[in-house]
This record gives C-alpha cells, structure tokens and sequence, in this order.
C-alpha cells in the first residue's frame, strides 16, 4: 500500500511540474538570466559540431587530393598502369571497400550530440507568448521615458553597461508585434526605424518593400493619407514588385515555393481515428492525413460518398450565385468583384493591412441547410463526430463551382481585431475553424495554397481539409491565410462549414496562453 501511495505521490509531483514546466520568462528578470547559461552550453555544443564537420571534411579533402594524383597519372597510360599487378589490385581494392568506407564517412552524422541537447533545452525555451511580452515590455518603456526608437536602437539607454544595437531585423519584428495589436502608432516608430537602418546601408535579408508597406497602412490608418501616398509611390520608383503575397501565391499555385524539411514531413502521419470512441465511428473510422503542421491542417479520405456528392450538386445547380465575400468594414456579405487585368489596381488591404490586389473570387455558390434534404443533415452530423464541434452554431453548407480561371485569393476566413462588425448578425463569434470538402478532382491548378507558410493542399474527390482558425484562447492565427488557385483544367466543385465559437466552450477549453 506504502509503495502504491508513493508511486501515486510521484506522479503527480511529475504532472505538476509538467504542468509548470514552461515559465512567463518576460515577468522577472532572475528567472531570465537562466537563459543565458543555456544559450552558452548551447554555442558550446554546436561548436563541437562544426569541429567534427570540420574534421570530417579534412579526411575527405585529404582523400580526394590524394587519388586527384593517382587517377590523373592512371588515366594517361591506363593499360601501361594496370600492368602492374599491384596497381590493378590496389584500384579493385578502393573501388570494392575504400569508396564504400568514404561514403559512410560523407554519409556520417555528427550533428546527433547537439541535436540532442538543443531538443532538451528547447523544451525550456522561451514561447510566442514571452517575445511579446518583452516587446511590448519595450514599448511601454518607450512611452513612458519618452525615448526615441532611434536611441532605443542605438542602445543609447541611460545608466547603460553592456550597450547593444538593434538590427533592421529587430526593429521590423517590433514593429510586426504593434502591428498585430493594431497598435498603428508604434507600427509607425519601428518601421520607419527599421527603414531608416535600411537606408543607411545596413545589410538585412528583409525586403525594404516590405517594411515600407506596413510604414505606409500603418500611416494611412492614422490619417495622414498624403504620406501614405508619397511611400506607396516611393515602393513603385524603387522598380520592385509591392506585392510579394501575388507572388507566393503563384508559385504556389504552380507547385513552386517553399518546401519542408524532412525533418518536419517526418513528424507527419497518417491514422484512423474514431475521435474518442465516437458512436458513429466506432466500426467505421475516418482515414486522416497530416498534410501540414502550422497551422495543422489534416485531410479526411473517402469522407464523402460519390452519391452524396451529387445530390448536393443537385441541390445547389439551382441556387447558385455570384460568390460573396464579407465586407471586412461593415461584416455584410457583398458580390465579389472581378475584373480581368494584366495589371491589378493595388489597394491596401484593409484585412492584413499589407498592399495588395483587389480581393477577387470568381466562382458561384449556393447555401444548404438540414431542411433541404436528409443527405445535407447526414453531412452536418458526421462533421461533429469527426472534428467533436457543435454544428448547431456553423454557417450553412456553403457549395461553391468555379468558373473558367476560378479563383480565391488571399483572405482570412476568420475577424480581425480591426473587424469588430465581423459576423455580428450571427450572433455566434469568431469562425474558429473551417472545414473543405473537395468534390471533383481537378487535372490541373485549383489549389488551396496557404501563402504565408507554403503550404498546398490539391483537390482530390471524396476528400476534406479541416484546420483551426482561431487558437484556443480565442485568438486568430494569421498562418491560416489562404487562397484557392485558378483552375487551369477542369471543373473544380467544394463546399464548406465554417464553424463558430459559441457552443464549443466545452468541446474546445480556452488556452491559457494567447498562441496556445
């Protein structure tokens, strides 16, 4: 009994410290210097890596210079050279054994020591949540000692010891950190910091385009529409293109862009899963696909039956319209604009507040309820058990056909801080998640491409994406930005459920962290 009462003990002495584990660095400053020891064993570590490579690398060069002599002599008398029986043996012998040992020398990893400790350590490291803490930290600090960004980034601190700069890189992350807290007058300090660095001639892999296009929204919402003009108009002389989200977008539609590392794709899986022993899934449980991990979106197969498919087809022909897009100022649903351009009118986007084209989608849709027809409230029913949401609070079955180039571009599906009329009329919050089904299989284009990470989902028939708008504390993911892609060949048919907030405050508990 003793010992049972002591193996209980202990483990709830692990859960709790697993449950602690992760500390609000940002808050004190003796819990922060910790830190720093870790980030010491940490550069000790990766330079006992580098002189392994480095060593690796010598016994290579060595090699290769080594038989760089011997093959060029070989090579001019090669019959005269392997006349020589201890020759004709020595190359059977490198080409039978030494080359094979060189190749489990190339092949060697030595990177598995700091690999390994940089995997421990990260699990103390700091989160999302503490960077912004410490930059608004900075913020505040600003105001309230009235100091300029410019001595900030100098590190020009009264009572200062160890001074230090902030690079052009720091500075677009501070401005990027107001930014998302629609906090536009500090978003004005850091960017134009950061553009003057820039101009300076300070060397940073970031884009002085970009900073100039959040400089410019972020003057722009304050007022000054004169000099959000004169930093768009300077954006245009530079000759560069304003618009690097239309052209991720199109690379990603052509299957370009970014791709993951093996080390990511290997922490995707595929699994059956009846989501916790759901009654409707216990003898037939849903096939699902990892098919990117932030944001995580997952694919469902065989989802949808090929009959169920064309009824709502069936249901929808009738009713289909202009698609609509929400108005991101007023939250009522307009007629998507369209027009066909070589070159697209650039607005500020008052959605990202970035620089962008026009919002287009070209397609039709129509809306289906539960009353409608028996197969449509199967399909509301077989959602909950498989995402365990409420479906009683979701938009309609939304079915969308795209057109000849049908297209989406770039949006979010859920309201920004800035939207506050967002999905007002509902009465049912934010969209905290969305769910796609593909109903056609597409030869070529109509992807759903995710532009901010790089991810593209390709239609398939009788599959699904699901992925979360919204964290679990209720704040939106900006990751999530999408877009479907021009359908170059085919016939592309979808619908979708955008799920609501109210009704999962039991089915989804709000995270105590704000990217949680």
């Amino acid at each position: 009994l003793s010992l049972r009462m002591a193996l209980c003990c202990l483990a709830f002495s692990l859960f709790f410290q697993a449950l602690h584990a992760h500390v609000d660095f940002f808050t004190s400053i003796g819990q922060m210097t910790d830190l720093l020891y870790t980030e010491k064993d940490l550069v000790t570590s990766l330079k006992d890596y580098i002189r392994a490579e480095e060593n690796k690398l010598e016994q290579v060069k060595q090699w290769v210079e080594k038989l760089d002599t011997l093959t060029s002599t070989a090579t001019q008398d090669p019959e005269g050279f392997l006349g020589h029986p201890v020759n004709a043996f020595k190359l059977v012998k490198r080409l039978n054994s030494e080359w094979a040992d060189l190749e489990n020398l190339v092949l060697q990893d030595t990177s598995d020591g700091f690999i390994s400790n940089l995997t421990v350590q990260r699990q103390h490291f700091p989160t999302d949540e503490d960077q912004n803490g410490v930059a608004k930290a900075l913020l505040r600090l600003q105001d309230t000692y009235q100091l300029s960004a410019h001595d900030i980034s100098a590190g020009d601190l009264p009572g200062v010891v160890y001074k230090s700069r902030m690079t052009v890189e720091d500075c677009f992350e501070l401005g990027k950190i107001a930014y998302s807290e629609a906090d536009y007058y500090h978003t004005e300090l850091w960017m134009a910091q950061a553009l003057r660095q820039l101009d300076d001639g300070e060397d940073s892999p970031v884009d002085k385009v970009t900073v100039m296009d959040y400089l410019s929204y972020a003057i722009y919402q304050q007022g000054e529409l004169e000099r959000a003009l004169e930093l768009t108009m300077r954006m245009l002389k530079l000759g560069r293109d304003p618009l690097p989200e239309r052209r991720r977008y199109e690379q990603l539609c052509r299957g370009e862009g970014v791709k993951m590392t093996p080390r990511r794709r290997s922490r995707l899986f595929c699994r059956y899963s009846d989501n916790g022993r759901k009654p409707h899934l216990l003898l037939a449980p849903v096939k699902q696909e990892d098919e990117w991990d932030r944001p995580h979106i997952v694919r469902f197969y065989d989802i949808i039956s090929d009959y169920e498919i064309e009824k709502v087809k069936e249901l929808a022909k009738p009713r289909l319209r202009r698609a609509t897009i929400s108005n991101p100022i007023t939250g009522v649903l307009e007629t998507a604009s369209y027009r066909i351009s070589k070159r697209r009118a650039t607005v500020h986007d008052p959605i990202t507040g970035k620089l962008t084209t026009a919002q287009y989608r070209v397609s039709k849709s129509a809306w289906l309820t539960g009353h409608d027809h028996p197969v449509i409230s199967k399909i509301n029913q077989r959602l909950e058990d498989v995402t365990g949401l409420n479906m009683d609070t979701a938009e309609e079955l939304q079915v969308a056909n795209y057109g000849v180039g049908g297209q989406y571009e770039p949006h979010f599906d859920f309201g920004r801080k800035d939207e506050p009329d967002a999905f007002k009329e509902l009465g049912t919050g934010n969209r905290i998640a969305t769910w796609l089904f593909y109903m056609s299989d597409v030869p070529a284009g109509g992807a759903t491409v995710f532009t901010d990470v790089g991810a593209a989902v390709w239609p398939k028939k009788g599959t699904a994406v699901f992925w979360y708008n919204l964290f679990a504390s209720g704040e939106g993911d900006y990751s999530t930005r999408h877009a479907a892609c021009p359908v170059l060949v085919g016939n592309k048919w979808v619908s979708n459920k955008w799920i609501h907030e109210r009704g999962q405050e039991f089915r989804r508990p709000c995270g105590l962290s704000e990217m949680e």
